[in-house]
């Protein structure tokens, strides 16, 4: 193929998207959820959306959020339709367009941004072009402490895909299914605020107006044949084999490098109870911890965790639990207790320990937590309160205080009484 071919093609297949709502599978609603699970933002956010197409995500954020957009891509009739659709809506001092590659963000004729410069990195439907575990990798320079970066991806929803699934979608590298793509986030250093496959209906707004789109448009222009072909191909096989993969949504934010989790080992036993026995007022909870070890319907072998200083004297300065409970008859976790050693409150040593767990529990298999505690708290991982999911504690508890985290809303959230394990007295 020569360059001229390769360029024709190239213009053909971004003409044949021109205009349309969307670049990849996505949603108002799945921008919204994203946004949700990001927790609490600036008042004007800073936001990079990195591949940005027309922007549909970027007039949002700039919208709904009151963000200051900075929006790159590498095909500057997107940014233009961007721009003008930001002026039209008047949001035009809100949205700056950077006509760069996303791959190439620093260094000689680049946009050459800061560390540490924004409060959201958002790429949806874009981070495959350079690569997931890429993206991880070179994308959490740019984030402000606390910030978070928010990508969708594609992945295996099946554990037995076709060969001719695999061989359309593994070309560029082979696909992932959800759990082992979320490890690999979890192992690039961060903690996962939010996991979800996107519904059919985000894959019914690309594509629906993209086949109309291909078949409205004349063939006969340079490179147009072709691009009209390829599309057909990845339509036919969303059609044939569309219940094999799906999009996933990413909500993920670096863990804090002040501090260093990990399960416990045999030789944290006294330091944890030691750690519990200082957090509370009594020393219930620490011999909560040390009953619930002797049960093993209750105790689940790595939902221990403790969190250090990163290289400090190797002192536990916070500690988090899960053990086995039930909704029911279905299988949930506990989240109980969560202590911080008192002379390291405050410092966000607690926070680490809790996310880092429920990192451990979302790679398990988990779909559900729940968590007693304080209302002020505990919001910040993503609890609301149980009893909108028709989940109720046994005794009397204000509704606020009664919390509930789904790991995995692909499963049904079952509804009912929680039992705990016998050691809680409850």
């Amino acid at each position: 193929m020569t360059d001229n071919d390769h360029t024709a093609r190239y213009e053909a297949f971004f003409s044949l998207h021109h205009h349309l709502p969307r670049q990849s599978p996505g949603s108002d609603a799945t921008t919204r959820w994203m946004l949700a699970r990001t927790g609490l933002l600036p008042r004007r956010p800073r936001v990079l959306d990195l591949g940005c197409g027309p922007g549909r995500a970027a007039l949002l954020l700039a919208a709904e959020a009151g963000a200051e957009v900075t929006a790159v891509d590498t095909h500057q009739p997107f940014l233009d339709e961007l721009r003008a659709s930001a002026e039209a809506r008047g949001l035009g001092d809100r949205i700056r367009t950077v006509h760069a590659d996303m791959g190439r963000l620093s260094g000689p004729g680049t946009p050459d941004l800061a560390d540490a410069s924004f409060d959201l990195v958002w790429a949806e439907g874009s981070a495959y072009i350079i690569g997931f575990d890429t993206a991880l990798r070179d994308w959490k320079r740019l984030l402000a402490p606390g910030g978070s970066l928010v990508v969708s991806h594609c992945v295996w929803t099946t554990d037995t895909p076709s060969d001719e699934a695999r061989a359309f979608w593994d070309q560029d590298g082979p696909m992932l299914p959800v759990s082992a793509q979320t490890a690999r986030a979890v192992a690039a250093g961060y903690h996962v605020l939010g996991v979800r496959v996107q519904p059919e209906s985000d894959w019914d707004e690309y594509y629906v107006p993209l086949a109309e789109k291909v078949a409205a448009t004349d063939p006969s222009a340079p490179g147009m044949a072709w691009a009209l072909a390829s599309t057909r191909e990845e339509l036919a096989m969303r059609r044939d084999h569309g219940t094999e993969y799906g999009y996933a949504a990413y909500v993920l934010r670096p863990a804090d490098p002040r501090w260093t989790t990990r399960p416990e080992t045999a030789a944290d036993i006294d330091a944890v109870h030691a750690v519990n026995a200082a957090a509370f007022p009594t020393p219930d909870e620490a011999r909560l911890v040390d009953a619930l070890r002797t049960d093993p319907q209750a105790w689940l072998p790595g939902l221990s965790y403790v969190a250090r200083e990163t290289g400090g004297t190797g002192d536990i300065a916070a500690y988090a639990l899960l053990t086995r409970c039930r909704v029911g008859d279905a299988p949930a976790l506990a989240l109980a207790p969560v202590a911080t050693a008192p002379d390291r409150r405050l410092q966000g040593a607690g926070q680490a320990v809790v996310r880092a767990v429920l990192d451990a529990a979302r790679l398990r298999g988990e779909s559900l937590v729940l968590v007693l505690g304080h209302p002020d708290y505990y919001p910040r991982f993503g609890f609301v309160p149980a009893s909108r999911f028709g989940i109720r504690a046994g005794f009397e508890v204000p509704d606020e205080a009664m919390m509930a985290l789904v790991l995995d809303d692909s499963a049904p959230v079952p509804t009912g009484t929680i039992q705990y394990p016998a050691a809680f007295g409850i």
